[in-house]
């Protein structure tokens, strides 16, 4: 059994740039270098350095060879990963009905295990325009190892593999861009290319315009946001502090707050720039209430960026020195019970770390301390940073209230949402990008390219005007501080304090910090006017001046 919006999105035929929908030819630009660490960069990626970027325009149709493509799902979830599936399965059965799509189970691992299904037609038209991962499932398998590269060609070949397809964020492509590398070094026959996935909305550059499912996620956050807010303005007794996904970047922060337009809306980027101290977060927000509580408004909503916490500079050089020493085989010696893994912490830290460690509240610190994901990282999701700060804004009040500067009523509710945007079903915007990503995929492979990231762009235009092609995944890459030891990577981007969302933002925040300014965006539609179907985000709508 399925829902009957099931039924009805599988008929959705999603919407393919001109230069995919027929013959296609690939039009080359000048040599790319990596935005930063030229030199140690084209050493470690001497085979897959310095390409071109890649551009499809009409061309005349060419007959193409069968061509197996193995499929990988990296990481977490992200709406339109099915149809980035779709879009590839489409592509190469379009340049040959002979060609073979594998997916392997559970992420990378499945590569390494040899764990994988073949893609038939009756299985991908049970998932086209639909949400999740689930097709194939995904994983966090990191491919570093020459051991995994060689497990990984065996069953390649078995298959006969022509090409391999990574769909995952920044980490996972850069991981895509070393198995690249390695099979071009060796010459094992093996392209790889891949697709810019995460929620987060930071993996985006010149290049790339927007990692998929970013607007569906922020859609999705943002009717439950409008949802409180209605609520909010009918009961006009609660204040909300709401924690928003996106731990690198405040992308989701603020694009939730361009299309809710809440009372506060912390910007983490802002916040290290300026900066700003706890209590000097914990005073603005408190400054809103009060100033909210004159008016007789005694309820609002805050949106808090998930890694607030690491983006406050005295917290963020605590965290770098924890990371740091808990990565060592030391610490990992010191990890048999709480008590000895805090005291050794302590024992290791810096006098101005540990003046800071000291400072915090007592269980904040011990999540710093002690909760690490799999790559020896604070999990700073676990930390319940909208708890925290409605704690100190309760205290500031009381303290503003004993000399007369609030007279109000303070009564917090506490929400995170994060699993709720990444499984959605796929936005009309989202469902297109992600189709023609993976359709193009297929058009990079038949040009024999490898190390290469699928992108379309031009995307806030009718589909048919979008942008096909390819980035060399080295373009994007610098050197930067992992687990101890400096490694290649894709860069992270940022919210640019100087760009126009943030400016737009920045402009109309104080107004809405006293006023009810409150827009309820309600659930995405998929079907009406294209002015409500087809919209992007504000965030790259502002970008590109609509």
């Amino acid at each position: 059994m399925i829902s009957n919006l099931q039924k009805e999105r599988a008929c959705y035929q999603p919407k393919l740039p001109k230069g995919l929908q027929g013959g296609m030819v690939a039009k080359e630009g000048e040599a790319t270098q990596s935005v930063a660490n030229q030199e140690e960069i084209k050493a470690l990626f001497p085979n897959t350095y310095g390409m071109p970027v890649i551009e499809f325009e009409d061309g005349p149709t060419k007959q193409y060879g069968p061509m197996n493509v193995g499929v990988i799902l990296s990481g977490g979830q992200a709406p339109g990963g099915h149809n980035v599936i779709s879009g590839l399965f489409d592509g190469i059965k379009a340049l040959n009905p002979e060609s073979k799509l594998y997916g392997f189970l559970m992420g990378p691992g499945g590569l390494v295990d040899h764990k994988y299904i073949e893609l038939t037609s009756d299985i991908i038209d049970k998932y086209r325009n639909t949400g999740g991962f689930d097709i194939i499932g995904s994983g966090r398998t990191k491919l570093e190892e020459i051991d995994q590269f060689e497990s990984g060609i065996k069953i390649l070949r078995e298959l006969n593999i022509k090409a391999l397809v990574i769909i995952g964020g920044d980490d996972s492509n850069t991981n895509a861009c070393v198995l690249a590398e390695y099979y071009a070094a060796k010459n094992y026959g093996v392209q790889v290319i891949g697709c810019p996935k995460t929620i987060d909305g930071d993996l985006k550059n010149a290049q790339i315009e927007t990692s998929f499912g970013f607007d569906t996620a922020c859609k999705t956050y943002s009717e439950l946001i409008g949802n409180i807010q209605r609520d909010c303005n009918s009961a006009r007794k609660y204040w909300h502090f709401i924690k928003l996904m996106g731990r690198s970047a405040s992308h989701i922060a603020l694009e939730c707050a361009l299309q809710t337009q809440p009372n506060v809306c912390l910007i983490s980027e802002e916040v290290e720039q300026k900066n700003l101290s706890l209590d000097d977060i914990v005073n603005m927000i408190a400054a809103s209430v009060a100033a909210r509580a004159e008016q007789g408004n005694n309820f609002g909503t805050v949106l808090i960026p998930e890694g607030l916490i690491e983006f406050i500079p005295t917290i963020k050089k605590l965290i770098a020195e924890l990371n740091d020493i808990l990565s060592t085989e030391e610490a990992r010696r010191h990890s048999h019970s709480r008590e000895e893994q805090i005291d050794y912490v302590k024992s290791q830290l810096s006098n101005e770390g540990l003046m800071v460690f000291d400072s915090l509240p007592e269980d904040v610190a011990l999540q710093l301390a002690l909760d690490r994901d799999p790559h020896g990282n604070v999990q700073v999701s676990l930390i319940e940073t909208e708890k925290l700060l409605s704690r100190m804004v309760s205290r500031k009040l009381n303290e503003m209230r004993r000399i007369g500067k609030y007279n109000g009523k303070f009564t917090t509710l506490h929400h995170f949402f994060g699993y709720e945007g990444r499984c959605a079903a796929p936005s009309n915007y989202d469902a297109d990008y992600c189709y023609s990503l993976g359709f193009n995929a297929s058009c990079l492979i038949a040009n024999g390219k490898t190390g290469y990231m699928s992108i379309i762009r031009n995307t806030t235009a009718p589909a048919d005007e979008w942008i096909a092609g390819g980035v060399p995944i080295t373009m994007m890459m610098n050197m930067e501080k992992r687990s101890g030891a400096m490694k290649p990577v894709i860069r992270k981007a940022l919210v640019e304090l100087d760009g126009a969302p943030f400016k737009y933002f920045a402009a109309h925040r104080d107004e809405w910090a006293k006023n009810t300014c409150y827009l309820y965006p309600g659930p995405i539609q998929y079907w009406g006017p294209s002015s409500v179907c087809d919209q992007p985000t504000k965030t790259l709508a502002l970008e590109k001046g609509i």
